[in-house]
């Protein structure tokens, strides 16, 4: 009897926060997969069709450039091409032996000297703009062939995602957006606008564990903008983001993870955090949210997210984030 007592008050004694916890991101292993994979591949495509865009747009200068400088030069070349027909050979030694003095005629030599330097530097200039200019014309139809790819392939990724979401039961929701959530300070891109590879290196505040430098902004970059309820990030779980430091679970309650989905102000919280998250997703580096049987990705928008399951693993009493 002793024993039994002793059970129940073990049992009694947990925190209600550690049942609740979530221990699931929700869905099957093979669904996360697919999920990121197609996140990383449609992301890596878009940064690729806006480096190209911004090629196009600078290649588009540098044309109408040359465009414009050879146009202004046609003029020059046709009065040049002109002369050099009237004059000719015979008619530039006739000025020589036409010069009345020696003094006229070293200063003919002169002119014609300096005039052909002219004409000579005009044409090669004439002839480089023409050439940069077909050169800007062939590298913008390449932009444009890149472009095309790129498109195609966020088109295959986005299909990929629909597909995996499909299969378990994900069609079409109407998600959680806010025209008027804060806007987060971007985290550090690279040179190209592609996301830095980063590892799980620095320090969690929410947990023992460990964080992407990104994952670690996203947080601080939420809770900056006046999202600060209770949040753990990094876990040990067989699978997901979370043990890779990419991923938060941010509790719609002020202290815990209720066992319970939530309702009222809690809601409201929650529908806000997903709704920041979503905004903000380019700045930060966000892959995809969950919150109340809905996921969002930069590829899908919202979609119903069917998992079974308590609050935790149907995400109703926590918002997800993982990060790229």
């Amino acid at each position: 009897m002793a024993l039994l007592v002793a059970a129940v008050a073990m049992i009694l004694a947990v925190p209600s926060a550690a049942l609740a916890e979530p221990d699931s991101e929700g869905g099957s292993k093979k669904l996360r997969t697919a999920l990121e994979t197609a996140a990383k591949g449609y992301d890596t495509a878009k940064t690729k069709l806006a480096s190209s865009k911004k090629r196009q747009k600078q290649l588009g200068t540098r044309l109408k450039e040359s465009e414009a400088a050879a146009k202004a030069m046609t003029e020059q070349v046709n009065e040049l091409a002109n002369r050099s027909y009237q004059m000719g050979r015979v008619s530039t030694v006739s000025m020589l032996l036409n010069s009345s003095s020696p003094d006229g005629f070293m200063e003919r030599i002169q002119s014609l000297d300096m005039l052909a330097q002219v004409d000579s530097g005009m044409l090669a200039d004439y002839r480089d703009e023409v050439e940069t200019a077909k050169r800007a014309k062939v590298a913008l139809d390449a932009e444009i062939k890149e472009q095309k790819k790129q498109v195609d392939l966020m088109a295959r990724k986005k299909k990929q995602a629909e597909l995996a979401l499909a299969e378990v039961g994900g069609g079409s929701a109407g998600g959680f957006l806010d025209p008027d959530s804060p806007a987060a300070k971007p985290a550090p891109r690279n040179s190209d606008g592609s996301w830095p590879k980063e590892s799980c290196t620095v320090k969690d505040p929410t947990s023992s564990g460990c964080l992407t430098p990104r994952t670690l902004h996203a947080y601080q970059e939420s809770r900056a903008d006046g999202f600060k309820r209770y949040t753990v990030c990094y876990s040990s779980r067989a699978s997901g983001e979370h043990p890779k430091g990419r991923a938060c679970d941010l509790s719609s309650n002020a202290s815990t993870f209720k066992n319970a989905a939530a309702t009222g102000g809690d809601k409201a919280y929650g529908d806000r955090l997903a709704a920041y998250f979503v905004k903000n997703a380019s700045e930060l580096g966000v892959m995809y949210v969950i919150w109340y049987r809905q996921i969002w990705m930069p590829s899908t928008g919202w979609r119903a997210y069917s998992a079974s399951g308590g609050p935790a693993a149907v995400h109703t009493n926590h918002v997800h984030v993982s990060m790229l």
